[in-house]
This record gives C-alpha cells, sequence and structure tokens, in this order.
C-alpha cells in the first residue's frame, strides 16, 4: 500500500559519507559500554569525533550510532582491526542494511548494472530508480529538491569511499576478503547483493 507507515524509508543519510574512520572510534566504545547512549553522549561530550561545532559532532555521532547499530556483535568486535578496505566495505553493508533505500539502490542497479556489463552508474540511474520508488512510497516525493539532491550527492559519495565507484562513475569491481565476506555471506540473504561482484556467498 503506498505510503504504508510501516515500510517507510528512513532517509537520514545526509550526514558524512560512508563514515568508516568515525566508526572505528565509536564501536571500541560501545564493545566496552554495551550501551548506544552512553557511547552518544561521551562522543559529544568529549568531541572523539573532532567536529568544529557541537550541532555537526550531534549529527555525525548520530548517523555513525546508525550505521554501527546495524551491525553484528562478532563485526563491532573485529571493526578496529579490519583495514581500512575492509572497514570501508563493511560500513557499506552497514549502511544498506540500515537505510532500506541504500542498500536496495545497491542490489537494483549498481550490482545488476555491474552484472550486465554497462560499467557506469549516473545520477540519471539514481533518477529513475528514485521515481519509480516514489511510486509506492509517498515520504519519497515529499522530499525537498535541496534534501533530494543531497542524498544522491551523499549515496555516491559513500560509494567512492567505499571503492565501489571511481570520481566518474565507473563501477569498480569489488574484491570482499575473507573474513568480510563470511561476515557479510552470514546474513540471509546474503550482503554480498549489495557489491558489484560476480561472488554470490
Amino acid at each position: 500500500m503506498p505510503g504504508n507507515v510501516d515500510k517507510r524509508y528512513v532517509l537520514s543519510f545526509t550526514t558524512g559519507g560512508l563514515l568508516a574512520r568515525e566508526a572505528a572510534v565509536l564501536a571500541p566504545i560501545f564493545n566496552e559500554q554495551h550501551d548506544w547512549a552512553k557511547v552518544r553522549d561521551l562522543a559529544v561530550s568529549e568531541n572523539l569525533l573532532q567536529a568544529r561545532t557541537r550541532s555537526t559532532s550531534v549529527r555525525r555521532v548520530r548517523a555513525t550510532i546508525e550505521r554501527l547499530s546495524a551491525l553484528s556483535d562478532t563485526e563491532l568486535g573485529i571493526l578496529e582491526e579490519l583495514t581500512a578496505s575492509e572497514r570501508s566495505h563493511l560500513m557499506w553493508a552497514a549502511a544498506c542494511r540500515f537505510y532500506k533505500l541504500v542498500g536496495e539502490f545497491a542490489e537494483e542497479v549498481l550490482r545488476e548494472r555491474f552484472l550486465t556489463l554497462a560499467g557506469t552508474v549516473s545520477y540519471d540511474d539514481y533518477d529513475s530508480f528514485y521515481r519509480a520508488k516514489a511510486l509506492w512510497h509517498d515520504e519519497l516525493g515529499a522530499v525537498s529538491d535541496q534534501s533530494y539532491k543531497k542524498l544522491r550527492q551523499v549515496l555516491f559519495r559513500m560509494m567512492v569511499e567505499a571503492g565501489l565507484v571511481n570520481d566518474h562513475g565507473g563501477i569498480e569491481p569489488t574484491l570482499v576478503t575473507a573474513r568480510v565476506g563470511e561476515l557479510l555471506s552470514s546474513q540471509n540473504p546474503s550482503d554480498i547483493r549489495f557489491f558489484p561482484t560476480r561472488e554470490t556467498h
């Protein structure tokens, strides 16, 4: 049913980009505290993400925690020891899990265009995808033009930071390491579906 509240998209991914560096700062604190509210309060009060203003700190901490909350305890436990590339891949998966719109774009557009040898993904591809989704989701149609452009910009920035797309929109085949691949494949269905790769598990 169009506009069904239970299926509304979360559209709060307009802060920062992939936030992989920020995740590496906050995940170890959660592993000690096991309380996201405490992590948030500590991160903001001590400006752990080194934001220039308190309001920026609040937004960045909130966005990072949203994504980290989509990870399992096992994933949170090893996040700090991952390489930069591995951490970026895991945080891309986290964004895809938490923000359904991002996950659907990754699976239905990014991966599909890779598998069909399209080679690139563009703003036009996103616009077509978004318009199709908006037919069934009133909240997408209610987004202002400025917010729409920001959502699109941040999504593409995340893909670039994750190494999935280059600055010119060229799709970069992804090689996921064994330990990250194991984490992604433990999901049902496998989170490998969010990546431009021919691997299925």
